[in-house]
């Protein structure tokens, strides 16, 4: 190297400018938000197979229920619960069986009368007539059953069943019409579980953002091969690449470039098909700092920031072109990687269609009395919401059927072998699913209802992230007096006045005025019992029939008080099968399990059912009055005003309540 030239070297290197300007890191992050395009680019369908870290698209709303069916949950014999009471080792109760065995994907043919009983399998179908499953091992046959015809065999029965016990309801689990998935969620195995449970076979996805990643400078070695005398292997493109990933988009490495001007502006022009260009090094204006040069004659609006009172990471150099990021981190890896998570990451989050990241720790506290069987370690799912004292761990109760309980939970707590009993209020351990507890903005306990599913999607598209348990109206008021959520889904009427939700109210909690929905008497379409008949009518007409059968509504629910209401004393066959859900009593009356029963009028539509209405009721929203102005409430109350909003509810079959 000539004399001449090494003197030209020096003199570049000692007459270094400054950078163009040295702002803060919220002066940076403005100047750069301001001409971004961060919006998800496309959307695509991709196999089940192939969406494992891939970010839903759209909202995956059921088209079927889970179970679709009633269904037993042990091995044992299908009964009617009232047959069995007073059962005891002592005087066990005697039962005729029925000439049929039940087995997973068979239909049952014959109806559990009073005084008999059906061989079930696990996961069999419930027949008609029954209400519960009775254990094998609570059960023997009677002497003389091997020369028994069938339906002549006899089943000493040793233990009382309660009505439900060992029967998954259908819909318990996913019912037709919730919102499963909502868009922005990344699938795991455990949502792909979900996917697979509704017999989806692909599934709407964004496009991954396709990232350029160049490492810059003649130091600069890649990996693999020699490494000279006072030269470096390139650590921060493995890095880059990796938490590129990390974020949901397509990492495209181009190598590492020398200080070459001309490469370096052939290597980013080979960029175009990217949706952002991520550099690392020569950012500084020393002699061979290039990177920046060459950003430098980027257009509209081009460079954005260089230089931020950041330690590490003074020297980032921030661009924006036609929307697309152009950024060059330092090169010290130290300083790359906080700089690309303080300014990049956040940006490709959201053009790969990602929530923001949040970070939390835990500790919680059971906000139910939990029971153990002596002699097992259990392993609990739960959900964790924050109250007033901290988190409180929800047990997820769905079942070991259930498909949704995984991707709905936050972790689990270990109940030791010896215990038993986990009062409400103990403390527990729990151990996380993920590495940190992302909070929601919104908690929400209390009774389902897909008026509500659309409201939290509103709030999804406003910013605002929500967690929903779905533990019915009580026990979502009891969570609101606790300080455990922010709103109440409620449907309770008070049998003395007839008016719903406000007899809930307390001194601490207020009530935010929902909207109206029919209920009313579901039943098959051509049933002259119930074909142009007033509700009342037809339930008399109903009543009348020995053959004709209800299903019911658990107790404690706002509809069984409404049945209660309607049939007075009246027990009608079918009064003890008591399901859990809407769905589950359409599924029950579509199935022919049931003639009749109580559900509203937009889960009888979209089973195809005929509707007697009975009566309007509110579906409201109870909320803890320390928590009536945080922002995210205020936000969901506004909703309620929003005329776009209420004119989807009116779509969806729902009217808005008077204030």
């Amino acid at each position: 190297m000539s004399q001449s030239r090494n003197s030209q070297e020096w003199r570049d290197a000692v007459s270094q400018k400054q950078f163009l300007e040295v702002i803060s890191r919220d002066e940076a992050t403005v100047r750069f938000r301001e001409h971004l395009d961060t919006q998800p680019r496309h959307c695509e369908s991709v196999a089940l197979a192939e969406s494992l870290r891939r970010v839903l698209a759209v909202d995956v709303i059921s088209k079927i229920d889970v179970p679709a069916f009633d269904r037993s949950n042990v091995d044992g014999f299908a009964v009617q619960a009232a047959d069995t009471a007073g059962a005891m080792e002592e005087t066990p109760t005697e039962l005729t069986l029925n000439a049929e065995v039940l087995s997973p994907g068979s239909a049952p043919t014959v109806e559990v009368r009073a005084g008999t009983a059906t061989p079930i399998a696990t996961g069999g179908m419930l027949p008609r007539g029954a209400d519960a499953v009775v254990m094998i091992e609570q059960t023997e046959m009677a002497d003389g059953v091997e020369d028994a015809e069938p339906g002549d065999a006899r089943l000493l029965v040793f233990h009382s069943a309660a009505s439900g016990q060992a029967v998954t309801f259908a819909g318990t689990d996913i019912a037709r019409g919730e919102t499963v998935l909502r868009f922005g969620q990344v699938l795991t195995s455990r949502e792909i579980g979900v996917l697979a449970a509704l017999g989806l076979t692909s599934v709407e996805v964004w496009k991954k953002p396709r990232v350029a990643i160049v490492s810059t400078g003649n130091e600069i070695v890649a990996p693999g091969n020699p490494l000279p005398t006072g030269s470096v292997y390139d650590s921060n493109a493995a890095i880059l690449c990796a938490a590129v990933e990390e974020l949901g988009c397509e990492p495209v490495p181009l190598g590492t470039v020398r200080d070459d001007v001309d490469r370096l502006r052939e290597i980013i022009r080979s960029a175009d098909d990217c949706d952002a260009i991520v550099l690392s090094g020569g950012t500084s204006k020393g002699a061979g700092d290039l990177s920046y040069q060459v950003v430098s004659e980027l257009t509209n609006p081009g460079i954005v920031a260089h230089g931020v009172t950041l330690k590490p990471g003074k020297p980032i150099c921030l661009a924006v072109s036609d929307g697309r990021p152009v950024v060059v981190l330092p090169g010290f890896p130290t300083s790359a990687v906080f700089t690309f998570h303080e300014f990049v990451a956040p940006v490709l989050r959201e053009m790969a269609g990602l929530a923001p990241e949040n970070r939390q720790t835990v500790q919680a506290t059971l906000p139910i009395r939990m029971n153990s069987e002596r002699g097992r370690t259990e392993y609990s799912l739960v959900s964790l919401v924050r109250g007033e004292s901290g988190l409180s761990a929800w047990p997820m109760g769905k079942g070991s059927g259930s498909v949704t309980t995984f991707s709905l939970a936050d972790g689990f707590i270990t109940i030791d072998q010896h215990t038993e009993i986990l009062d409400e209020g103990s403390t527990v351990s729990v151990t996380l699913l993920a590495r940190e507890l992302a909070p929601a903005d919104l908690v929400v306990i209390g009774s389902h209802c897909v008026g509500l599913d659309f409201l939290l999607g509103e709030m999804r598209k406003r910013g605002f992230t929500s967690r929903v348990l779905h533990v019915g109206s009580m026990g979502g008021v009891a969570a609101a007096k606790r300080g455990e959520c922010d709103i109440a889904g409620v449907h309770l009427m008070n049998p003395v006045t007839e008016e719903y939700n406000r007899h809930l109210l307390t001194e601490s909690l207020d009530l935010v005025s929902g909207y109206r929905r029919s209920q009313g008497v579901v039943f098959r379409r051509g049933d002259e019992r119930f074909e142009h008949r007033t509700a009342t009518d037809a339930v008399k007409a109903a009543n009348d029939d020995a053959g004709c059968t209800m299903i019911n509504r658990n107790p404690g629910s706002g509809t069984r008080v409404l049945i209660d209401r309607l049939l007075g004393d009246t027990k009608p066959p079918g009064y003890n099968v008591q399901t859990k859900s809407h769905n589950a009593v359409a599924t029950a009356v579509v199935q022919g399990r049931a003639d009749w029963g109580v559900a509203i009028e937009t889960v009888a539509a979209a089973y195809g059912l005929g509707f007697l209405p009975l009566r309007d009721e509110h579906y409201d929203f109870i909320v803890p009055r320390a928590r009536f102005v945080r922002p995210p409430v205020v936000a969901f109350r506004q909703l309620l005003s929003d005329p776009s909003v209420l004119k989807k509810l009116t779509e969806m079959g729902f009217s808005m309540s008077p204030s």
